[in-house]
């Protein structure tokens, strides 16, 4: 008897810790909120442009008159129906603006800017971030639920604008596609591009490099 009482206890303690393994060694069923996290929190896309041309002197913060030409001619890109009615607008309107707020070696992107959010509305350019801050920019987009599905425009300086773009492709679903779409530079002397990136409901993102095609003289793709 004492025997088979413990060879039953043995059967039983074997039993359990198998039936322990499994349920300890086994992952978690998927529920719902692992399998399908939602929407992506991005915004619907991202327009990225230098600021018009600016003069030989460095002394001098203030655009060109062809860069002024050029800012007077931004919201052609935009604007739906287009301030010139015989070139169809390319670009959807933008519901926020960013540009680099004003240094002591520059005001071109608010002055850029400043003619295309008068043509919306006097809409407000959100300028407080220095050139170098491009990432605070990049996180507060992506941080704040108001930019999410909207269109963003952002003027920056050419030095700077492939590492701001590099941050925005570091937040697509596929940032390592995303960072290899993007160009290593901006040429010192193209004012005339617009880099684009356009989010999908996963948080996908394409990237392009388009012209602006606003001026005589500008590329033509």
């Amino acid at each position: 008897m004492r025997v088979s009482h413990w060879l039953r206890l043995s059967v039983l303690a074997t039993i359990f810790t198998a039936l322990g393994f499994l349920v300890v060694g086994s992952p978690p069923a998927p529920n719902e909120s692992q399998s399908d996290s939602g929407p992506a929190q991005t915004p619907k896309q991202i327009l990225i442009i230098r600021h018009a041309e600016k003069p030989d002197d460095d002394a001098d913060t203030h655009l060109t008159s062809r860069g002024a030409a050029r800012a007077a001619a931004l919201p052609s890109l935009f604007l739906i129906p287009p301030t010139f009615p015989t070139k169809p607008a390319p670009f959807d309107t933008p519901d926020f603006i960013f540009a680099t707020k004003e240094s002591k070696h520059s005001n071109r992107p608010v002055e850029t800017v400043t003619p295309l959010a008068k043509a919306l509305g006097d809409m407000p350019i959100q300028q407080k971030d220095s050139n170098d801050e491009h990432a605070k920019v990049v996180e507060r987009i992506f941080a704040k639920d108001k930019y999410v599905g909207k269109t963003i425009l952002i003027c920056w300086h050419h030095g700077t604008i492939p590492e701001l773009t590099l941050a925005i492709a570091g937040r697509a679903k596929n940032s390592g596609v995303a960072k290899n779409a993007v160009p290593k530079s901006w040429p010192g002397m193209v004012f005339d591009r617009v880099w684009v990136f356009t989010f999908d409901a996963s948080g996908t993102a394409t990237f392009i490099n388009q012209p602006q095609r606003l001026l005589f003289g500008d590329s033509k793709k």
